[in-house]
């Protein structure tokens, strides 16, 4: 049954609705998404930790949720903003509702909500602290109080908090066939700084077998798996913190073994090439971002998902760039020129999509079958 809820941002603008999932009181970062589809994917994203997501998209839940669209185990968002709430999904693939799952997570989702007036106040001063309540539980006064209270994700390491604490092997491809891997030739060591599954299913498909480790794991516990690549993976938080990652990589780069980096991986990369980050005014979230090829000009529709940016004018002589965001020109992509190593700010893994840039997981294939004829 819904409850009466609030929203109240860190400025003191305060909106009312009616409250879905558990009845509860949250804080975190407010930001939008403006993506059409895939909010099951959305939710379970490991990136969106300590934060709460507005939807621009006016329907949410009309698909429900089932057991095989999960980028995750669990619901990392601190919560749902929405304008309509579907109770009711129809889908042949939905195997429970949204509010079911949100109940099953300890999650709250708020409806009712003037979402596009919230993403105009997001976009003019920035995603912001927020708090999300049931009005039974918390009062407007309280609520600002807790928004202005929380520290926000500058500084925050986050990674270390969402990556799997133990080991595990991955050879499962993509929906619907999840084919297994044959190729068993040494693994693809992937970080997991809050990896998704899907990059997993894809890693599998191009470059065979996967061992995860945790995001601390030291370089010679990796070495001694006799990697064939490094893939640093997507993730919440600020990526400066991470100072155990960006050690780790400088060995990577050193010994010239293939590296490939997704958002905060990618990031990662960066700050390990000398490179500098920075938090952005409210971040690139959604589906529809359309991002170009320096070298090919092509252009490329994109899925985005992250709150700080690699500063291009910091890069060194011997990292590229590669790519650019055609919103802001933001930087999407560096390759370095002396070691087979490169990244990207997006999501090319992107489910369910756009898919448009998953050549990068073919490129990436090429620079680890080159790595071991040497």
């Amino acid at each position: 049954m819904p409850f009466d809820s609030i929203l109240v941002l860190e400025d003191g603008s305060i909106f009312h609705g009616e409250g879905f999932g558990e009845e509860k009181v949250d804080v975190g970062e407010i930001v939008f998404n403006t993506s059409m589809t895939g909010y099951q994917e959305i939710i379970t994203d490991p990136s969106y930790k300590k934060q709460i997501i507005t939807f621009t998209h006016p329907h949410i839940g009309n698909t429900g949720i089932n057991a095989e669209d999960h980028e995750s185990n669990k619901i990392h968002a601190s919560g749902l903003v929405v304008k309509e709430f579907c109770t009711k999904p129809s889908n042949w693939r939905s195997q429970k509702t949204l509010e079911e799952f949100l109940i099953e997570q300890n999650v709250m989702a708020i409806s009712r909500i003037n979402t596009r007036q919230l993403t105009q106040i997001i976009r003019e001063k920035g995603s912001m602290a927020c708090c999300i309540g049931s009005s039974r539980l918390v009062s407007e006064a309280e609520a600002l109080q807790k928004a202005k209270s929380f520290s926000g994700l500058e500084g925050l390491d986050l990674a270390k908090e969402v990556s799997s604490a133990e080991s595990y092997k991955w050879n499962q491809g993509v929906w619907p066939e999840y084919k297994e891997s044959s190729n068993k030739n040494g693994p693809i060591v992937a970080y997991d700084f809050g990896i998704k599954t899907n990059i997993l299913r894809l890693l599998s498909d191009y470059a065979g077998e996967v061992h995860v480790v945790n995001a601390k794991t030291s370089f010679d516990e990796v070495m001694e798996l006799s990697p064939r690549g490094i893939f640093l993976s997507n993730g919440p938080g600020d990526p400066e913190p991470c100072t155990y990652a960006i050690e780790n990589i400088k060995k990577f780069l050193d010994i010239k073994i293939p590296i490939f980096g997704i958002c905060l991986g990618h990031q990662l990369l960066a700050l390990a090439g000398g490179a500098k980050t920075h938090k952005m005014k409210f971040g690139h979230h959604g589906a529809n971002h359309p991002v170009q090829d320096i070298k090919t000009k092509e252009v490329m529709i994109t899925s985005q998902n992250h709150g700080f940016a690699v500063d291009t004018e910091s890069l060194p002589g011997n990292i590229r760039v590669s790519h650019i965001s055609l919103f802001d020109q933001s930087l999407q992509g560096i390759e370095f020129q002396d070691t087979p190593a490169f990244s990207f700010q997006g999501h090319p893994e992107a489910s369910p999509g756009p898919q448009e840039i998953q050549i990068l997981f073919s490129k990436f294939k090429s620079m680890v079958d080159a790595y071991v004829k040497t």
